[in-house]
């Protein structure tokens, strides 16, 4: 698979786990291709950190608004309705525990559902953003990533880099299947079936637990 055909799969993964009446925030990278792949029938409230509820999907090449963007810098839409506002308020929404659930990308990620999605030692850094915010004040936090890096595992037994937040990770959602944190450890719950349970194995550090219910990735 290529990069794209990679980000296409985990994104429409994503997408089906959102519901009715949730309030969305989508972080930067991979998780804003996710609007993309709603179904029609669920009707959610997608939120930007820069200050917007009711953000639409990626508008077709040649329609951009320059005054349209999300916190990453990428091209957005609005929905009929929606509403902007300054950064404070947007992470008020956030801090007041007003998400239901926020979309990550990830460095690494560990067994007890730590998260390292900033910063790498000795490269420059933008900073932080808003993902320590969201990861303490979203009610179920999801992660959409690649599996591995250039080869290199990013689901470990425990992560090496710089912290974001500990402990708040639900869901892991990658190319090779959809995995949950639990006090036991992280749970393959779905497999696309282009992969073995030996290959997904292979590319993860931590020990996965196989779900006695383990099923076809959905899509």
């Amino acid at each position: 698979m290529d990069k794209h055909q990679i980000r296409e799969i985990i994104a429409k993964r994503v997408a089906l786990e959102l519901k009715d009446g949730d309030v969305v925030n989508l972080g930067i990278g991979l998780p804003t291709l996710v609007p993309n792949y709603l179904p029609n029938d669920v009707n959610l409230t997608l939120q930007s950190e820069n200050g917007l509820l009711g953000m639409g999907p990626t508008p077709p090449e040649g329609e951009e608004n320059e005054d349209m963007l999300n916190a990453g810098g990428g091209y957005i839409t609005a929905f009929e309705g929606a509403s902007t506002f300054d950064s404070s308020k947007s992470f008020s929404i956030i801090r007041g525990g007003h998400v239901d659930v926020t979309v990550l990308g990830a460095m690494q990620v560990d067994v007890k559902g730590d998260l390292a999605n900033w910063s790498i030692p000795g490269k420059l850094t933008p900073g932080m953003g808003g993902a320590m915010d969201l990861l303490t004040g979203a009610r179920r936090v999801i992660l959409a990533m690649e599996h591995t890096a250039k080869g290199n595992n990013k689901i470990l037994n425990k992560c090496n880099l710089p912290l974001t937040a500990k402990g708040q990770v639900n869901s892991i959602v990658t190319e090779m299947g959809v995995m949950e944190v639990t006090d036991q450890g992280i749970e393959l719950r779905e497999i696309n079936p282009m992969f073995t349970v030996e290959e997904v194995q292979a590319a993860t550090e931590a020990q996965l637990i196989i779900s006695d219910d383990l099923c076809e990735m959905k899509s």
